[in-house]
Formats: structure tokens, C-alpha cells, sequence
């Protein structure tokens, strides 16, 4: 452990230095590609604590994510428009008037409240439910992954309420600031680097203490832990609670530098995608999932550009790699028992003694010799 430290903490530094920089070293499409991914990069994190230290496997953190997305949309939408006007996509339906939860979001305040508590809400609720009566594994993925199929087909239904297909866009103004100025832009990276870093951070502390340990304990031996007195239950729904909220931030943010919010974005596929992410980083590692979002995304914008026909198959073979060579994901290259060790001179040489060791008790039937330490 003491030599895989200073590795982990030189990697963190570097990439925490040219995170800094990125304003004066990108351009302004990367920069803003960069915003989007480190955004992003809050879901697959808030999958770490979720999947990877409870064990609970959510197909539908998409859900979460628009929540969070929509409901910023909306007060920008809001904000460009003046006292007895309605969004375009209502004026097309023939809406006449605003409804009511829509008049909610034109406070600023109200719409971080909604960001910040309405999927934390939902997710409650849902985890109660579910985890009250003992439902997990398989059949937690199933049921989540259904929520975002209706979730998605919900907002597709409402063209009138909620934009339909194409969702919300066509937005310039954030609290006042107009969202086209380089400076903003700039300001909003900064405000996305600042949440994705306390998010790490945040997550590493929670993980590290006595909840972070019930949390496991609820994922290793749930009938263990009931026996010794404590309900799984609250961990598992704390858990959940906290991966909505990571999410919701995470879709409001991306909204903001994308510029748009979608069905498209929040269904199933879009959920499949974030544990993807959170699996090649790493699913048991904080750091290592944001550095999987940023990869996967960062390949997907360059591969899908160039060969849009092949950004499948290479997602699909990253995966594959993931589950079979790298199961620790990106992470696991920087621990001990990384699975390249072996590939080093002295540790090749190591296994050669004792395979022929062993080839040389299985001639002779008896005892092999005794093999030197780290053989």
C-alpha cells in the first residue's frame, strides 16, 4: 500500500493541475466538452457508493439525472421570456397558460431547491419501498431500468408540457449572466470542476466512515447484519438517496454546458451508459470513476465523429475488457495487484521457477521444493 500512495497522489495532482489550466490550454469546444464530462462524471461517482460499496445495481439513474436536467431547463426557459409569455414549444401546442409547476421555477431559488430535492425525494420514496420489502439484486435492476423507460416515454408523451422528443433548449441566460459569453463559460467549468472535486472527496469520506462500513456490511451479508441488530434497510436507501442527488446535480450541470435537455438523454440507454462508465473506471473507486466518464466520453466524441459506425462495438469490446482483464477497472492499474504485474522481468521470472518447479514434482511425485517469497 505504502508504494501505490505517492502513484495515486502524483496522478491526482497532474490531473487536478491541468483541470486548472484547462481554460488556458483547450479550446473553447474542448473546454466545454470537458465541462460536460467532468459534470457527468458526478453520476458515475455517486455509482461508486451505490453499486460499488452497496452492492445495488441501479439501471435508472437517467431518472435522477433529468430530473435534475428538466428542472433547471425549465427556469431558463422561464428566464428569457417576459411576464405574460410562454415557452415556444407551448405556443405551438396551443397552450394558453403557464401551468402551475411551471410558475414555480420562474424564483431562481426554487429551481436549485427542485434540483437539489426532488430526486433525493423520489429516490426516498423508491428505496423505501423496495428495500423495506427486501427487493434487490436482479430484480432492483429491472425495476429501475422500467423507470427510466417510463420516465423517458412520460416526457415524450407531454409534447405540450415538457417539449416532447426534442425537450428544452434555446436558453442565453443563467442568474443574469449571459450563457454565450466565453467569460461564463468559463465561470461555469470552474463552478463543475469545484462540485465534481468536493463530490470525490465528499464521497471518499463517506465511504471511509462507520456508514461506509454498514454500507458494505448491508452488501456482504445482509442476514448477518440483521442478526447482529442493525436493519440494512436506511444504509441501502441513504445510499440510493445520495446517488440521486449526485445525479440530479450531474444533469443539471450538464444542461447548462450542453445547452439542451432531452428524453434522449435520461432513458435506458443513457442509464446503461453511466454504469458503463462507473464499471471501466472502476466500480469500487471514486477517483477511478470519474476518469472513467471522462475516457469513455472523450472517446465517444472523437470515435463517434470519426466512425460513427464503430463507437458501439468499441464501447461494447471496453466493457468486455473491463469485465474480464481490468476488473478493478482504470483504478486497478494503480494498485499492487494490478493485472500487468506479472508482465515485469523479475515477476516473469519468478513464475518461470515456479512453473518449472512444479513440472519437476509432477515427474518425480515428490515434495517440490520450497518456493522462494513472492514466487
Amino acid at each position: 500500500m505504502p508504494t501505490t500512495f505517492p502513484a495515486k497522489a502524483l496522478a491526482g495532482g497532474i490531473f487536478l493541475a491541468l483541470a486548472v489550466a484547462a481554460p488556458w490550454l483547450l479550446t473553447p469546444y474542448d473546454l466545454n466538452l470537458l465541462g460536460r464530462f467532468l459534470a457527468l462524471s458526478l453520476t458515475a461517482m455517486g455509482l461508486v457508493l451505490l453499486w460499488g460499496e452497496g452492492g445495488i445495481l441501479s439501471l435508472g439513474q437517467g431518472v435522477f439525472f433529468g430530473i435534475g436536467g428538466y428542472a433547471i431547463a425549465m427556469h431558463l426557459k422561464l428566464a428569457d421570456l417576459g411576464p405574460d409569455e410562454l415557452p415556444d414549444f407551448m405556443v405551438w401546442t396551443g397552450v394558453e397558460k403557464l401551468p402551475w409547476w411551471w410558475e414555480l421555477l420562474h424564483s431562481p431559488i426554487l429551481a436549485i431547491i427542485a434540483v437539489l430535492v426532488v430526486a433525493p425525494l423520489v429516490a426516498g420514496l423508491i428505496g423505501w419501498a423496495m428495500f423495506r420489502r427486501r427487493i434487490g439484486g436482479v430484480y432492483f435492476a429491472l425495476i429501475t431500468q422500467a423507470l427510466a423507460l417510463a420516465f423517458a416515454t412520460l416526457l415524450i408523451s407531454q409534447q405540450d408540457m415538457t417539449g416532447g422528443f426534442n425537450g428544452l433548449t434555446d436558453y442565453h441566460t443563467l442568474f443574469g449572466f449571459n450563457l454565450n459569453l466565453p467569460s461564463t463559460a468559463v465561470g461555469l467549468y470552474f463552478a463543475t470542476l469545484i462540485l465534481a472535486v468536493c463530490s470525490l472527496f465528499g464521497l471518499r469520506w463517506l465511504i471511509a466512515s462507520r456508514f461506509g462500513k454498514l454500507l458494505r456490511a448491508s452488501r456482504d451479508g445482509s442476514n448477518r447484519m440483521r442478526f447482529l441488530g442493525y436493519d440494512p434497510a436506511p444504509y441501502k436507501i441513504i445510499a440510493f438517496t445520495v446517488g440521486a442527488l449526485l445525479a440530479s446535480v450531474s444533469g443539471a450541470l450538464f444542461t447548462l454546458h450542453a445547452g439542451v435537455i432531452s428524453p434522449a438523454l435520461v432513458g435506458v440507454v443513457p442509464s446503461i451508459e453511466m454504469v458503463i462508465w462507473a464499471a471501466i473506471g472502476g466500480r469500487h473507486s471514486v477517483a477511478g470513476a470519474l476518469a472513467g466518464a471522462l475516457f469513455v466520453n472523450f472517446a465517444k466524441d472523437k470515435i463517434s465523429t470519426a466512425f460513427p459506425e464503430l463507437w458501439l462495438y468499441f464501447l461494447g469490446l471496453m466493457f468486455i475488457v473491463a469485465v474480464t482483464v481490468l476488473p478493478k477497472g482504470i483504478a486497478g492499474l494503480f494498485g499492487a495487484d494490478h493485472p500487468f504485474r506479472a508482465l515485469r522481468k523479475g515477476d516473469m521470472f519468478a513464475r518461470w521457477r515456479k512453473d518449472k518447479a512444479l513440472q519437476r514434482y509432477s515427474a518425480t511425485e515428490t515434495a517440490p521444493p520450497q518456493m522462494e517469497a513472492g514466487a
